[in-house]
C-alpha cells in the first residue's frame, strides 16, 4: 500500500505542481453538488449521509496541503 501509494504521488506531484488549484476547485465543485443534491431529492444514502460535502472537504483539504507543498 505505502509502495503503490508513493509512486502514485510521484506520478501525480509535477501534474499538480503546475495546477496548485485543482484539487481544491474539484472539492468545491463537490461542495457544490451535494448542496444541489440534497435541494432537488428528498431522501437517498447519498443525501442523508452528505457524502459529496465530506469527499469534497476530504478533497479540497488535501488539494491545500500538497498546493503548500509543492
Amino acid at each position: 500500500m505505502t509502495r503503490w501509494l508513493s509512486k502514485f504521488l510521484d506520478e501525480v506531484s509535477p501534474f499538480l505542481a503546475a495546477r496548485k488549484g485543482l484539487l481544491p476547485l474539484i472539492g468545491i465543485g463537490l461542495i457544490i453538488l451535494n448542496f444541489i443534491l440534497v435541494s432537488i431529492f428528498p431522501s437517498g444514502f447519498i443525501i442523508e449521509t452528505n457524502l459529496f460535502l465530506h469527499l469534497g472537504i476530504i478533497v479540497a483539504l488535501i488539494g491545500q496541503m500538497l498546493a503548500w507543498a509543492l
